[in-house]
């Protein structure tokens, strides 16, 4: 019994451990170290190309619930995320190195996962076989994609820059996370007075970006999520003070009061000597980010150890093309996993991996098709990716929109997200036992 997985990114290495802990040989084409895209800087596996958090940790929230509903399925991802874990207040963020590092070795491992350094650049297969080439597909394999489908969709994504600790001026910065959650002082909050920040909002929104080629430089298609801070800021004086440099929740504890507006340093990695300003992604030139991002008092002599990025996304019209577990309408023995599907995130890639692996393993085990529950997340998003209904399809990321309505809605918000998250669980549980999923 033999599958093809082609991409040992998130939804490839989970795709692959899912088949190989059910027997299956499986062949993991990945194309690093001999080639890669302009987003990836190592050679390692599930290397994360943006930001270091996975979202919200609390199983009450969208993001928490499908990560607990990984782990229930034997997730690979989330037991490396949860052995590499670094402090980010309610979410939960990793030292991607070792995150990556750690499922780099779990696939190297194991025996059922055959290694091949090798760019695929066909879509023909003799085995089944799974593509999770990701948002950065190379240029060759999307062309075939494109040839064989009619067309792909594609939206640009952005990285926040990364600054060295030792770097960062405390004398205008506190540590605290907002409404002191987590340890209480998992962020580094970078406080500017109302002049310091309109001076700094003009010189934003006024800097030099990096051209983007093949594009319409003037109306740039960007996903919500990862909106450049520059874009985001073209909206209004007081848009980045609602967004990633609200001050809400925190309070300067050498004035007693709220600054006007804050920018939080995560923890990047467990040394805790690399920081990434949160919410800062951006299409600045470099040396515009240093000159910008210096206004910021704390920053002003800030040395960078990865400047920020912006870079192509790829995805494909999944309503059209896909079943709910994850297998063409058109042809049940190819899938497609990860980012191309429209699923976005993180572990939302690793998850539509996750289930793609086991629907291929169950095909070529003769079995049927699993389509989880509705009510649990990682069902809702293959729903939402299949339902021919989409008609203007645009990547979705974890949220309880997705889900069917609670039957006893309740109306504070906290409960209301907590009761779709129990009873999601409570249904996945069993249906895993009954469907016998974790063998």
């Amino acid at each position: 019994m033999k599958a093809n997985v082609i991409g040992a990114g998130l939804a490839g290495c989970e795709a692959a451990y899912q088949l190989a802990k059910r027997g299956i040989q499986v062949d993991l084409y990945e194309m690093k170290p001999y080639k890669k895209t302009p987003a990836h800087k190592t050679d390692l596996f599930a290397e994360l190309v943006c930001s270091n958090s996975l979202k919200a940790a609390r199983i009450g929230s969208a993001a928490g619930m499908l990560k607990e509903e990984m782990r229930h399925l034997d997730s690979l991802l989330m037991r490396c995320a949860d052995n590499s874990t670094v402090p980010a207040g309610g979410a939960l963020a990793v030292d991607r190195e070792i995150f990556s590092g750690l499922v780099t070795t779990e696939i190297n491992n194991n025996n059922n996962i055959h290694v091949i350094n090798k760019e695929i650049d066909t879509l023909e297969f003799d085995v089944p076989t799974i593509i999770a080439t990701g948002p950065l597909t190379s240029e060759v394999l999307s062309e075939k994609i494109k040839e064989k489908f009619g067309s792909s969709l594609s939206f640009f994504d952005a990285a926040a820059p990364i600054v060295k600790y030792d770097t960062v001026d405390m004398n205008y910065a506190f540590c605290a996370s907002r409404y002191g959650k987590g340890d209480g002082d998992d962020y580094i909050n970078c406080y500017l007075n109302r002049e310091e920040y309109e001076f700094f909002y003009n010189e934003l929104i006024n800097a030099e970006r990096v051209p983007l080629h093949d594009f319409d430089v003037n109306n740039p298609k960007v996903y919500e999520g990862c909106m450049p801070v520059e874009v985001m800021a073209q909206r209004g004086i007081d848009t980045l003070r609602f967004g990633p440099m609200k001050p809400v929740g925190l309070t300067d504890p050498n004035t007693g009061h709220r600054p006007w507006a804050v920018v939080q340093l995560r923890k990047e990695n467990c040394a805790g000597n690399m920081y990434n300003l949160v919410g800062f992604q951006t299409n600045l030139k470099f040396s515009e980010q240093k000159r910008v991002f210096g206004l910021i008092p704390a920053l002003k002599n800030a040395e960078y150890c990865r400047y920020g990025v912006m870079h192509r996304n790829t995805f494909i019209d999944s309503p059209r093309l896909l079943n709910s577990d994850y297998s063409l309408k058109n042809n049940k023995t190819l899938f497609f996993a990860g980012q191309i599907t429209g699923v976005e995130g993180y572990m939302e890639s690793a998850s539509s991996g996750l289930l793609a692996g086991i629907n291929c393993a169950r095909l070529i085990m003769d079995k049927s098709e699993v389509i989880l529950p509705d009510c649990t997340m990682i069902g809702a998003l293959s729903r939402y990716i299949s339902d021919e209904s989409v008609i203007k399809f645009q990547p979705m990321g974890a949220n309880f929109g997705v889900l069917p309505e609670l039957e006893n809605k309740p109306r504070d918000k906290k409960q209301k997200a907590e009761a779709y998250a129990l009873r999601g669980l409570g249904i996945l549980k069993a249906f895993i036992k009954e469907n016998d999923l974790n063998s």
